[in-house]
């Protein structure tokens, strides 16, 4: 009972059938929260075409059948044009509905009726490169997903595809030997792997026995040789503790233990351009293997290759990816594998699925999705960079997030101690960069501005966790006033906003699963927004510490609590803290 959209849905699909025939059994509710009543259902709308009936005539006659005795008002049911219905909710049934959430460990969010195995490729940065701000979205988002969809009873299986291999490394490793031992490990510890890389593409580019010879490294390199091979390890550990130590201060659940690059797959390059050749789902053209796909036509109106093996012998990004896609499905036993990688890949990665399907790597029934998502831009509306114009580290982001955020906390906060303010200051730093990112949809553009992401009004991070640890404060009055909170059974809704809240509370379900199932992370930030929000005007309007009687003020403080667990839940799954004080 606890998820109003489900039980709406289920009752809308039930008068569809009654209204119209079985043979409209499938068709979408369309169950969803409205600004003119509790919920509105827009089924109507859908159906114009195969009943060609007018939208309003349709949801007349939906609304005539509908059993929602219990569930809403005598005169809860109502419908507007152009063909919406309307649902206003019956205090019995918000009651009893929140009731039922209040006692739920889970906040009212069941597990996943059919768990999958879920295989997220995220964040992927390079080897012997400092992550900077390209990295965030890709690996913000993909940690969003993959605490949702954990929550949720999936088995989530982190992929992080960092670019480990190629012909970079043989200038890498060059100039590592050039250096000598020690003054290579030095270069390449934290905050020195953006120089390092430089001054090797510096020397490949001016010095051409320079470049011959990591022209040969490579060859070395990919042929196997140990002590080449032993130079290559060096450059990935330093770059893997690099990683390790980003995102352990961002707060990013990637392990060591899931790092698994370019490099994993390239003893299996060879066997599936040979397979693919084989079943026909790549020829041979000019030299180099592709597949060419009717869906994907040039200019001209041939077929675009995807290049499985070059001319000269050598494999590209795509091999990798079918390789990665046969060993995530053959061996992880994925269901599910998302990929958030940025937009201009879109073409790429449905292309290489397109393959896959074809070539039996992926399976009936499993799904591959490109989790796409747009630039991080600057207030002047260009590539977010940094004052001198370079791309932004993501370890300075991180570095003037915290010291903006400890600053506004110290303000706020003057009796907080320098610990206080440090631990604090991180929290609303680190969850302001999270917030602003996945507050956005995430196949837009959007302006990364400092003064907006860490104001403590509006839809911001700083704002949800200020509610947050605002009723943490009204919990410790209330405990030193002596005030317990009303057992589930006994909340009571009384007011227009206690109701309000209710409303929202039952919304944190069908939040969670946009995320799981729409990929949609700010629609469960939207959720919080509104949410806090509507916890605003309930605390101004009903008191919990001076409230008429202490069956009253109990049963809001049940409503406190509520409301501050879902919170606290909705920034977990985003990646955010909840400070208990700020």
């Amino acid at each position: 009972m606890a998820d109003p959209v489900a039980l709406l849905s289920e009752r809308v699909a039930r008068a569809i059938v009654a209204a119209f025939g079985a043979e409209y059994a499938n068709a979408d509710p369309a169950v969803h929260r409205s600004s003119f009543a509790d919920y509105q259902a827009d089924a109507a709308l859908r159906l114009v075409k195969p009943l060609r009936r007018p939208p309003l005539e349709v949801a007349k006659a939906i609304a005539e059948k509908l059993e929602l005795d219990g569930i809403c008002e005598p005169d809860g049911v109502s419908v507007s044009p152009p063909g919406f219905v309307n649902f206003r909710l019956s205090r019995r049934y918000l009651e009893q509905a929140m009731a039922e959430l209040a006692a739920d460990e889970r906040a009212g969010v069941p597990v996943a009726a059919r768990p999958e195995t879920v295989v997220i490729d995220y964040s992927a940065p390079n080897v012997a490169k400092e992550m900077h701000v390209g990295h965030l979205r890709s690996t913000v988002i993909g940690d969003s997903l993959a605490r949702t969809l954990r929550f949720l009873g999936h088995r989530v299986i982190p992929q992080n595809h960092i670019g480990d291999w190629g012909t970079p490394f043989g200038m890498l490793i060059e100039h590592q030997h050039d250096l000598g031992a020690e003054a290579a490990a030095k270069e390449l510890a934290l905050g020195s792997l953006n120089e390092f890389y430089q001054a090797a593409r510096k020397k490949f580019d001016a010095d051409p026995a320079f470049a011959e010879r990591a022209r040969t490294r490579v060859v070395k390199l990919q042929s196997g040789d140990e002590a080449t091979l032993a130079d290559w390890r060096e450059l990935v550990t330093a770059s893997r503790r690099y990683f390790s130590e980003i995102y352990r201060r961002l707060r990013i659940e990637l392990a060591d233990s899931d790092v698994r690059g370019e490099s994993a797959y390239n003893a299996f390059l060879a066997d599936v351009a040979a397979d693919l050749e084989a079943k026909g789902v790549a020829r041979v053209d000019q030299g180099a293997l592709c597949v060419f796909l009717d869906e994907w036509k040039g200019r001209d109106g041939t077929p675009v290759p995807l290049i499985v093996r070059k001319s000269d012998g050598g494999y590209g990004y795509a091999a990798t990816d079918l390789a990665a896609i046969r060993y995530r499905t053959r061996e992880l036993g994925a269901t599910r594998i998302l990929y958030v990688v940025g937009a201009p890949q879109q073409q790429h990665f449905a292309m290489v699925f397109a393959a896959a399907r074809t070539a039996g790597y992926l399976p009936e029934g499993t799904r591959a999705e490109h989790v796409m998502f747009g630039s991080v831009l600057g207030p002047d509306k260009k590539m977010f960079k940094s004052r001198s114009g370079e791309t932004v580290r993501l370890s300075e982001l991180i570095d003037e997030a915290t010291e903006r955020a400890s600053t506004a906390v110290r303000t706020k906060n003057p009796s907080f101690t320098p610990e206080e303010v440090t631990r604090t200051g991180a929290d609303v730093g680190i969850g302001a960069i999270k917030y602003v990112d996945l507050s956005s949809d995430r196949v837009k553009d959007y302006i990364f501005d400092w003064d907006r992401m860490l104001a403590f009004e509006g839809n911001t991070g700083p704002y949800l966790q200020y509610a947050h640890a605002r009723i943490c404060s009204i919990g410790r009055k209330a405990e030193t006033a002596g005030l317990v909170p009303a057992a589930p059974s006994a909340i009571t809704l009384g007011e227009k906003a206690e109701r309000a809240l209710v409303v929202e509370l039952l919304g944190l379900s069908a939040a969670i699963d946009s995320v799981a199932f729409g990929l949609q992370p700010h629609k469960l930030c939207t959720y919080l927004y509104d949410l806090a929000s509507a916890f605003t005007t309930f605390f101004e309007n009903c008191p919990v510490l001076k409230a008429e009687t202490p069956e009253l003020g109990a049963s809001r403080l049940a409503l406190c609590n509520a409301t501050r667990r879902s919170l606290a839940l909705g920034l977990g799954l985003l990646g955010m803290s909840a400070p208990e004080r700020m």
